[in-house]
């Protein structure tokens, strides 16, 4: 038995509103185009989760609820851990290893640069810097969630919106 993780980074945020909280930005309108691509591209992958987990910010909030859309998923299954707003590997990987095992496919909605260095540390894979709506598929040589640490983790697939 293995996990699987999805890491998906938010859709492309709109920075046009002056002053305005960086926890509170929207999507801009790529981002409003790439997440339900992007969901669709998921769906078309016919991947099963068992659970969603999202940071609350408003920008990852909506592209979870995008590729819920796509997915045919209702938005309140989504479990929302204020921990993965701006969180480093550390507090992730916490996170990861607190999931719930009864959960074997989990996909997370985060934020960089967070999301491209667990994805580094789960595969110690050259990944660099994960664009926006970039969706990560890692299967995870463990029983437990607990068990994730360094280098076990292998990259299936890596897919982001194209120019």
């Amino acid at each position: 038995m293995s996990k699987q993780l999805v890491l998906v980074r938010h859709a492309k945020s709109d920075r046009s509103i002056a002053g305005q909280k960086d926890f509170d930005r929207s999507l801009s309108a790529k981002g409003h185009l790439d997440a339900p691509r992007m969901g669709n591209l998921l769906a078309e992958k016919n991947i099963t989760f068992d659970a969603i987990v999202s940071s609350p910010a408003e920008r990852a909030k909506l592209t979870a609820q995008y590729f819920c859309e796509q997915l045919k998923v209702d938005f309140d299954k989504i479990i929302y851990n204020e921990n993965i707003y701006e969180a480093s590997t550390r507090v992730l990987m916490n996170e990861i290893c607190a999931f719930d095992d009864k959960f074997n496919n989990i996909i997370v909605f985060g934020h960089n640069p967070g999301m491209s260095y667990l994805a580094e540390y789960l595969t110690k894979e050259l990944i660099g810097d994960i664009p926006t709506c970039a969706i990560l598929t890692i299967d995870l040589q463990v029983e437990t969630w607990a068990e994730t640490s360094q280098g076990l983790g292998k990259l299936v697939s890596f897919d982001f919106p194209k120019e």
